[in-house]
């Protein structure tokens, strides 16, 4: 009963969504779908005209999406990454959609802050500014000092913002599971993958304490690096729905002119915007995910200070050592070993023609990289990678599309600030520095004997296991007779020194070739 009353709710709501598309003439994805025919001939008659008729389609189509509500900006942020499902322009048109909401009043935010610690906010706040300084779709900020006279920033999410997300994220799963039962073609695509992203991202930024510990875990990561800074966080004053950490003063770092006039070095603060994108992705695996230039300042020390840790992304080890072996191969121009990345990582089926995929990552790369050295973009030629997805049955790879969003507002950052330089120049040495410690033959070696190492620890969790599995039969009444317990034991006490013993014998050997390796001998 509930699945069907769910279903009557999300297609009342699919036929609100769908009239507010019409509206702004924003039902064009549907155009290649032949049975939406008649569908598009009826909402023709609600289109609006006048001015904005004539704007391209991906504009068309994030003024749908922004007058939708907060789910919707961020559904539409999510696709700006996806240009293979939507095309480059579109994909861009959406980038800009901007998580913008009008305000909620200063007494109401006051309200929620005594709310949320039961106590009088003149306890808590010595001042606190009514009127916020930014307003987005889950929270907003206001300016204040703690009664010990530090200057703080408080975020405040925005009053049932997370019924209203948790409806949307229940009407978008809907509709990934339809498609992906209805649609078999689209299922590489994981839309209910992707869905799923966007619902545990959004999940985090409903609980404030979670953008806290992003927070204190990114500012632990960068602990003694003066190029860049994360505002500390004041967890007395930090819950469920409020937020307060250090306030942040600075130039932001689109303004060109203001930077200047401080006496910043342009060339400088790239150079550590650059480092400071490395190590996040490269060598930590976690990384800011909404970098745009409205949440990035350079303090009166020249360091580049970051706000906003609602969005963070994370790379587990693997996926950098792709990551980083698929971009040196296309600044190499070695396309072959772009496509063996692939085929080894298992986002290419085994049974699709390497030279084939070679030839594909040649026609993207070398029209991208052939460019002069300020117009390359490394964030446009993973979007073009994407478009090879269908050809070659490539799987979507979800914990991508945040890193290549983030990729297209570092670039944007960069030439903000220098429209002749490329940041990722000033980052390649860095890649090929970490590849060499990571991925050259001592770095293999160090990890087979690493891998070799957790084997072996193994083995006593392995004996613990068929012990137990032994007594869980026990006690459920299963009988073994005493020439099967015989039997068993015969098994355990072979177990250990056919496991151990091989184990240590090619450890021994790792290590002889390691030393023979590091003493050049």
């Amino acid at each position: 009963m509930f699945g069907l009353f769910r279903s009557i709710r999300n297609l009342a709501r699919l036929v609100r969504i769908l009239l507010s598309l019409a509206r702004h003439d924003a039902l064009f994805p549907l155009d290649r779908t032949a049975s939406a025919a008649p569908l598009l001939r009826l909402t023709r008659l609600i289109r609006r005209r006048g001015p904005g008729a004539a704007s391209r389609p991906g504009e068309r189509l994030a003024a749908a999406l922004g007058g939708m509500g907060p789910s919707f900006i961020k559904l539409g942020q999510i696709l700006s990454t996806r240009a293979d499902l939507l095309g480059d322009e579109i994909a861009e048109d959406l980038a800009t959609l901007q998580d913008r909401l009008p305000p909620f009043p200063g007494r109401r935010a006051r309200a929620l802050i005594e709310a949320e610690f039961e106590l009088p906010l003149e306890e808590l706040y010595r001042s606190f500014d009514d009127a916020p300084i930014a307003a987005a779709s889950i929270a907003q900020v206001h300016f204040a000092v703690t009664p010990d006279g530090r200057e703080v920033a408080v975020k405040v999410l925005r009053p049932g913002v997370a019924r209203a997300f948790a409806r949307d994220i229940d009407l978008f799963m809907w509709l990934a599971r339809l498609t992906e039962r209805t649609r078999p073609a689209l299922r590489r695509l994981k839309p209910v993958e992707v869905v799923e992203t966007l619902a545990q991202s959004v999940e985090l930024e409903m609980d404030l304490r979670f953008e806290a510990a992003a927070a204190s875990e990114l500012a632990e990561n960068f602990a003694g690096d003066p190029g860049f800074r994360v505002p500390r966080v004041d967890w007395q004053r930090t819950g469920r729905t409020v937020l307060t950490t250090e306030r942040i003063a600075g130039v932001r770092v689109d303004d060109r002119e203001a930077l200047l006039a401080a006496g910043h070095r342009i060339d400088d603060l790239l150079r550590k915007a650059a480092d400071a994108f490395f190590k996040q992705v490269f060598r930590d695996g976690f990384f800011h995910a909404d970098l745009h230039p409205g949440n990035i300042f350079v303090d009166s020390d020249g360091a580049l200070a970051v706000v906003d840790f609602g969005i963070m992304g994370r790379l587990d080890r693997d996926t950098r050592y792709y990551l980083a072996d698929m971009l040196l191969g296309f600044l190499s121009g070695d396309y072959r070993r772009v496509a063996e990345v692939h085929f080894d990582a298992g986002f290419v089926p085994r049974r699709r023609s390497i030279d084939a995929f070679t030839q594909a990552c040649r026609s993207i790369g070398e029209p991208i990289l052939g460019r002069p050295l300020n117009e390359i973009s490394i964030a446009r030629l993973l979007g073009q990678l994407f478009h090879v997805t269908e050809q070659f049955e490539m799987e979507t790879q979800p914990q991508l599309l945040l890193l290549q969003k983030t990729m297209v507002l570092v670039e944007g950052v960069g030439r903000r600030l220098d429209p002749e330089a490329n940041i990722w120049t000033l980052a390649r040495p860095l890649v090929e520095t970490w590849m060499r410690d990571n991925r050259g033959p001592e770095a293999r070696l160090r990890q087979r004997i690493d891998a070799i190492v957790e084997a072996i620890d193994e083995v006593p969790r392995l004996l613990r296991n068929l012990d137990k599995m032994i007594e869980d039969w026990s006690r459920e009444g299963v009988v073994m007779h005493a020439e099967s317990l015989a039997v068993q034991a015969a098994h355990r006490a072979r177990l250990l020194p056919l496991l151990v013993i091989p184990l240590w014998l090619a450890a021994a050997a790792l290590i002889a070739i390691a030393v023979a390796l590091l003493t050049g001998r």
